[in-house]
């Protein structure tokens, strides 16, 4: 006979939670090593003593942890999750009656509290410092590289000045924002923009996937022996912007951790002379492609095109005038060789502009310290690969290979 079930609800369950969670969720092995001890007294400050108990932020902090670890991107989202999943509400101490904070409360928080101290760089550091402590983080190779992450700003809406964007009545607080860091000062927002978005000043426009579009960088500092993000910087979608974000990251490496890499890889676009001689003076080896751009002539005459004459300390152009030294660039090691400007004038017939110099140069021919094209013994892509592989590991349950 054909059974049926009848959903016949009872007065009083025998349910615990905890037997619920399987002993090799990945949930259980996240809860064993994060800990959120210091939360309270980094954030005590930003709470009154007096009025109606808010919140618990560390409720706040293992549910946005949940929505990093699994992609949930959508606030909504998560709160819908972690009150239908009963792993979630294991891990974030909720029980089975246990009230999940409205959407809106993250937002507050976000921009907030949580924005105004450091309790997200705390909780990044302390998981860093478990994995060096537990031997995952030897601190010997270093890889960089720069994530394009999109704006949220339209490509159509675009203006080209600072005086555009200071127009408005009631600019939003993205706009408030980049005003106050532009006029404190702040190095991430000089230099001349091509575009601006009035909505999302502070992306940069970038053409780095082809079409244009504004957005910033998430660059990543990586030991390559484990794959273990051991720093992390955001900054505007500008390739300048990431050399200075690398040199941030050492120096706030070595400061929480102690730890000076031995040699760091990355990419061509991280390959200028000034930044491997950086490297240089502070012993570490740049396993990163020199950063050649000798055939850019621009119609401008190469730098082959010139000879230099090691005893009088001179270059020689291919119309027999000398480019006399100039000047010097001790901290970058560039030394800098100019013509006069009547030995460049179109009366001269010499095929280049008032200074003879090619475009990677400015105003002059530039000798600098020679580095070799440094092998790429651990290339970042290999690195990202196996975070992608052990994320992707992470999520389907199997846990960490």
């Amino acid at each position: 006979m054909m059974g049926r079930q009848k959903a016949q609800e009872k007065l009083f369950y025998q349910f615990r939670l905890e037997d619920h969670v399987p002993s090799d969720h990945p949930l259980r092995q996240l809860d064993a090593v994060v800990k959120f001890d210091r939360t309270r007294t980094i954030l005590a400050g930003y709470y009154s003593r007096k009025g109606r108990p808010s919140v618990d932020p560390e409720l706040m902090l293992r549910m946005l942890l949940i929505g990093y670890a699994y992609g949930i991107r959508s606030e909504r989202q998560l709160c819908n999750e972690v009150h239908l999943n009963l792993a979630y509400r294991w891990f974030c101490r909720l029980g089975l009656e246990g009230a999940v904070p409205d959407h809106s409360t993250f937002s507050k928080n976000r921009y907030g509290r949580f924005r105004e101290n450091d309790v997200y760089r705390m909780l990044f550091e302390e998981v860093v410092e478990q994995c060096r402590q537990a031997g995952l983080v030897p601190g010997e190779g270093f890889a960089v590289d720069g994530s394009f992450v999109h704006g949220d700003a339209r490509r159509d809406r675009r203006v080209q000045t600072v005086a555009s964007i200071r127009e408005g009545d009631t600019p939003a607080r993205p706009v408030r924002e980049y005003l106050q860091a532009l006029d404190a000062g702040n190095p991430a927002h000089e230099g001349g923009a091509k575009y601006l978005s009035p909505t999302d000043p502070a992306a940069a426009w970038n053409t780095k996937e082809g079409r244009g579009r504004f957005g910033y960088f998430t660059n990543y500092m990586i030991d390559t022996a484990h794959a273990v993000i051991v720093d992390v910087e955001a900054t505007p979608a500008r390739l300048a912007q990431e050399i200075k974000a690398t040199k941030a990251m050492l120096g706030r490496i070595e400061e929480r951790h102690g730890i000076k890499p031995e040699r760091l890889a990355a990419d061509k676009a991280y390959g200028t002379g000034p930044f491997l001689a950086w490297l240089s003076e502070r012993d570490i080896t740049p396993h990163i492609p020199v950063l050649d751009r000798q055939q850019q002539t621009g119609g401008l005459l190469p730098r082959e095109a010139f000879t230099f004459d090691p005893e009088r300390n001179v270059f020689i152009c291919p119309q027999g005038k000398i480019l006399k030294h100039r000047t010097a660039r001790q901290k970058e090691k560039i030394h800098m060789y100019r013509a006069t400007a009547g030995d460049c004038s179109p009366r001269t017939g010499t095929p280049s502009s008032p200074s003879i110099r090619p475009n990677w140069a400015p105003t002059a021919i530039s000798r600098g310290a020679s580095y070799a094209r440094w092998p790429m013994r651990s290339t970042f892509a290999l690195q990202k690969g196996s975070m992608l592989l052990k994320k992707s590991a992470f999520e389907s349950g199997s846990g960490y290979r």
